[in-house]
């Protein structure tokens, strides 16, 4: 049976994009066997996808030091839902913030502790345009998180 992995995402700027490609390019890497990877705009991701995943890839621009109203919105209609049911699910954060992501970063923090998930990955924070580096951090942050699924 498969697992399904869940990128929610809030996509606005071509280095968001860039970063979002990078990480769902590594997610979907041939090598990474039994796991679905499901895509949904934070705007739009439901509160039962968010329950039916086995793992989580969470994508966010940092506006004015927290993370987006989009990513909030999709965590405000679904936390209590997930709150006793998700417990243990692997998860990995990525940011980009042209200054101060710590706000952000600890938002995350709080809200993925809550509900108990796993960080199974560090965080890649980029600021400016993406580096190749940046790009290969973003690939091996969604390869890591899925075969933490493979498992």
């Amino acid at each position: 049976m498969s697992k399904t992995l869940l990128i929610i995402h809030h996509t606005p700027s071509p280095h968001c994009h860039e970063m979002f490609d990078a990480v769902l390019a590594g997610a979907t890497d041939p090598d990474i066997e039994g796991v679905d990877v499901l895509r949904r705009p934070a705007l739009t991701v439901s509160p039962a996808e968010m329950l039916a995943a086995d793992g989580y890839l969470l994508g966010t621009p940092v506006n004015l030091g927290y993370i987006s109203g989009a990513l909030k919105h999709a965590f405000d209609s679904a936390y209590y839902p997930l709150l006793d049911a998700t417990g243990g699910r692997p998860f990995g954060v990525y940011l980009h913030g042209n200054e101060g992501t710590e706000g952000a970063e600890r938002a995350l923090d709080g809200i993925t502790a809550g509900l108990g998930w796993e960080r199974v990955a560090e965080t890649v924070v980029v600021s400016g345009k993406p580096a190749k580096t940046d790009v290969e951090r973003c690939w091996n942050l969604g390869a890591t998180v899925a075969a933490a699924l493979m498992a």
